[in-house]
C-alpha cells in the first residue's frame, strides 16, 4: 500500500473573485480553488514560498496529496492546474481537485530490485542499469501502492527487463501502452573490453 501522502497545507479564502485574489498576492498568498467530489467549491490559499517549494520539487501535477485546511476534514486532491505569470513564471493560482477513493488517476510508483543475490549476471560482475526509478501507473486512489517490484531471480548478462514483466498489483495498469525498458542487466567494463577484441579479431 502507498506511504504516507505528503500533505499540503491551506488556508480557507473568505472571498472571491478578483478582488480577493488580489489581496492573498499582496499577503504573500496564493490563490487557489478546490473543486469536485460532489461538495461545493472552496477557495483556499496556500502561502507562496511553501507552494514555490513544493513545486520545485517536481511532479506537482502528478502527486496525491492530503489537503489540510483548519477547521475542516483532511480531503485527498490532485493538482489539475497551476496558472502562472507570464512574465515572471510564478505561481499565481492553483486548481485542486478532491478524490473519491474509487477515483482512478495516473501516479509515479517507486521501482524495487529485489534478490540481486539470486542473479547470475550481477554476480558475474554485470551491472543493473536502472532505466526508470520511477514508473507512472493508473491507480485507485484509496487503494495506491508503496512501489512495484522487479524480481532479479535468474537474470544474466544482456537481460533486458520491460514493464511487462513485471507483476502489478490488482487494478494497476501502466499508463504507456507499449512494452517499455524498465532496466537491463549490463556486461562489466572488461569483459566488453575483450568481447570487443574478439569481434576485432574475427573481422
Amino acid at each position: 500500500m502507498a506511504g504516507e501522502i505528503p500533505d499540503l497545507i491551506a488556508e480557507a479564502r473568505m472571498g472571491t473573485g478578483k478582488g480577493a485574489a488580489r489581496q492573498a498576492r499582496r499577503e504573500q498568498l496564493v490563490p487557489g480553488i478546490v473543486y469536485g467530489g460532489g461538495v461545493d467549491p472552496q477557495p483556499i490559499n496556500i502561502k507562496y514560498n511553501y507552494l514555490l517549494t513544493k513545486l520545485r520539487k517536481g511532479r506537482f501535477l502528478s502527486t496525491l496529496f492530503n489537503l489540510k485546511v483548519e477547521g475542516q476534514e483532511d480531503v485527498r486532491v490532485i493538482c489539475r492546474g497551476v496558472q502562472r505569470d507570464v512574465v515572471k513564471d510564478l505561481p499565481t493560482h492553483v486548481d485542486l481537485m478532491r478524490l473519491r477513493r474509487t477515483s482512478r488517476i495516473n501516479l509515479f510508483i517507486h521501482v524495487n530490485f529485489e534478490n540481486q543475490d539470486k542473479a547470475p549476471g550481477l554476480k558475474r560482475g554485470g551491472t543493473l542499469t536502472v532505466v526508470r526509478q520511477e514508473v507512472e501507473l493508473e491507480v485507485t486512489a484509496g487503494d495506491i501502492p508503496d512501489h512495484i517490484t522487479v524480481d532479479l531471480t535468474g537474470k544474466n548478462i544482456g537481460d533486458v527487463i520491460h514493464i511487462e514483466d513485471v507483476t502489478l498489483p490488482e487494478g494497476v495498469t501502466a499508463t504507456i501502452k507499449r512494452n517499455f525498458v524498465i532496466a537491463n542487466i549490463a556486461a562489466p567494463s572488461g569483459l566488453r573490453s575483450e568481447d570487443n577484441a574478439e569481434d576485432a579479431a574475427e573481422e
